[in-house]
């Protein structure tokens, strides 16, 4: 510990809740809860880092918390998490309606007016950086992580004069009060984004965002754009048959006896429903196995790397080119593709990069567009809008984790503009998009500020350095 300012001390926390008390909460566990029961059964979960969440609803019954020794709360106590995240943080414990006794996991720490350090004092030394530091390095486990109360009790504090405690810890309600003040209105900031972001895609999909532009240009329908576009796949698709490809003959059958439920909401003049498959070159099922994987080679993505309409690679697997052969026969994946997840999560969509050759994993497929008559943007932009979720959640199936047949994203329907009224739309939402991801990145960097701010007065506080002048 740095030198202290003169006048202070050093205690440990067993010395300075002496008098007090100093105890791991109690082993309740589920056969012991009655969820009709009068008791407060504080979890873990409502141990904020320096204030109180009070989120759970976990109760007993007083008979089983007096069979149990159970040891009551009192307001003011200092509760402090044995596990992560993070570990080690202390909140003090509020009046409540109801008695309170807390899980072993929680370390209950009280002080009276007779301790050598009041409890506001003993809570922000316990999540000042110091102190924090040093429980990460006392703690023991390795996926789950905790510190035991032994350790927690040999974990030496400075002791300002008794004089000088209320000022430091009003000094640093205040402060951190401030903190807390323009966290709570930088925490509004995703919620803003997220509802612009929808917003914008909800005016690009319904033509409200490119009305202005619809009445300064005449273009080719979509009509007729997607009656071209049929002709091309047609001598495409033909010539794959003739050159001996059966996944081309089982795509075909398919496109034949597709007829696929278009909604009847209304659409700007030039605009048409359509479904992938009907607008798609191929729309093709991944092989659904897992692949034999090994340290290097060619990447092979799953369905947690695709977010947010972006493939990542950073967590692929890889397989052999023997493997990619084999998964990747039916369609091997070109750059300009659209990969769209059929579960875990459902309805994810992103484009294959430039210069990337990849594999899909399980539950996924693949859509390919043509990009003379469907932007690959445009068609990604559609699946993060809420409405194709909608509908897209309409056409899922199951109870537990929803997911999409292989036939039910074939008939996933979304609105096809013009192609010059699509290429309009892509550089409008990117352009506002990019405004959302500065004031996002700006968001960030003023959070991890924040953040640092919180510990850099604790820090303070901690070196004495808010003792009155």
């Amino acid at each position: 510990m740095s030198q202290l300012p003169q006048g202070w001390t050093v205690a440990t926390i067993s010395q300075i809740t002496n008098g007090g008390l100093l105890s791991d909460g109690d082993w309740v566990e589920s056969k012991d809860q009655d969820s009709n029961g009068v008791i407060r059964l504080i979890q873990l979960a409502d141990i904020g880092d320096g204030f109180f969440k009070n989120k759970s609803q976990r109760f007993m019954n007083h008979e089983k918390a007096e069979l149990l020794r159970c040891t009551f709360l009192k307001e003011g106590d200092v509760l402090i998490a044995r596990m992560p995240d993070p570990l080690g943080r202390a909140s003090i414990f509020p009046k409540l309606d109801s008695q309170s006794v807390t899980v072993v996991d929680v370390c209950i720490a009280r002080v009276n007016d007779d301790s050598i350090l009041n409890n506001r004092l003993l809570k922000y030394w316990i999540n000042s950086p110091e102190i924090r530091q040093q429980i990460q390095m006392q703690a023991t486990g390795t996926t789950r992580r905790r510190i035991t109360k032994k350790k927690l009790s040999l974990l030496e504090l400075p002791i300002p004069p008794k004089q000088d405690q209320k000022h430091i810890a009003d000094k640093l309600d205040s402060l951190l009060a401030k903190v807390e003040a323009a966290q709570a209105r930088l925490d509004k900031i995703p919620t803003i984004l997220k509802r612009f972001r929808q917003s914008v895609l909800a005016a690009a999909t319904s033509g409200e965002l490119t009305k202005d532009w619809r009445e300064e240009n005449d273009v080719e329908s979509a009509a007729n754009l997607l009656a071209q576009f049929s002709e091309e796949r047609k001598k495409l698709l033909d010539a794959e048959i003739a050159d001996g490809n059966r996944e081309t003959k089982r795509l075909i059958s398919k496109i034949k006896k597709h007829n696929p439920l278009l909604p009847d909401a209304g659409l700007p003049a030039g605009w048409v429903w359509t479904s992938f498959m009907s607008s798609m070159v191929k729309v093709v099922d991944c092989h659904n196995k897992t692949a034999p994987y090994i340290d290097t080679g060619i990447p092979l993505i799953r369905t947690t790397d695709i977010r947010n309409g972006v493939i990542s690679l950073e967590g692929a697997k890889y397989i052999s080119q023997e493997t990619y052969d084999y998964w990747s026969r039916r369609c091997p994946p070109e750059p300009g593709d659209i990969i769209f997840t059929r579960e875990a999560p459902m309805g994810e969509a992103g484009i294959v990069p430039e210069a990337v050759q990849l594999c899909m994993g399980q539950r996924m497929m693949l859509l390919r567009p043509d990009p003379r008559y469907v932007s690959p943007d445009y068609l990604v932009f559609n699946t993060l809008s809420f409405d194709f979720k909608e509908r897209m959640n309409g056409q899922a199936i199951g109870t537990g984790v929803k997911h999409l047949r292989v036939a039910d994203v074939e008939a996933l329907t979304y609105p096809l503009p013009p192609y010059e009224e699509q290429l309009e739309i892509v550089e409008r939402v990117t352009e506002l998009f990019e405004h959302a991801n500065t004031v996002e990145k700006q968001y960030n960097a003023a959070k991890a500020r924040l953040d640092k701010l919180t510990q850099s007065i604790l820090a303070k506080a901690f070196r004495g350095e808010l003792t009155k002048q």
